[in-house]
């Protein structure tokens, strides 16, 4: 049988220090890992709090082609979808720190949604399925 996962996803950012800064003191994400590659290059890995299976890791921008792409890597759409088990306590913990939301929040057949941007402008979902779809 054979097994795989999504490890990591790739999320162009300006600069690791600002991009680690949000996530981790605006979204409550943990920093997995922050090793120096040389020549200004990090491996830099986050996640959500409880997540095992996926994480992002902060790829900063190395070109001008890269850089046009910060923000826009799903050409305008959701990119990110952040589930959580308590959908009102993380809602008001991003809106206690500043996170922008793009809507109010909404009930909709699978869930409990809302979007937000990231610093860059990046359409994350914050979702809570509900139990037929969780």
């Amino acid at each position: 049988m054979v097994r795989q996962k999504i490890g990591s996803l790739a999320l162009l950012v300006r600069a690791y220090d600002e991009a680690i800064a949000f996530y981790t003191q605006k979204l409550g994400f943990n920093l997995l890992e922050d090793t120096d590659l040389g020549e200004g290059k990090r491996w830099v890995r986050i996640a959500p709090p409880g997540s095992t299976e996926t994480s992002l890791l902060l790829a900063q921008a190395a070109s001008p082609g890269q850089e046009q792409a910060i923000g826009h890597q799903s050409g305008g759409r959701v990119f990110l979808f952040l589930h959580t088990d308590d959908f009102w306590r993380d809602y008001h913990a991003m809106q206690a720190t500043g996170v922008h939301f793009l809507e109010q929040p909404r009930h909709e057949p699978y869930g409990t949604v809302v979007v937000f941007a990231d610093l860059y402008g990046n359409k994350w979902d914050l979702l809570e399925l509900n139990e037929k779809t969780g």
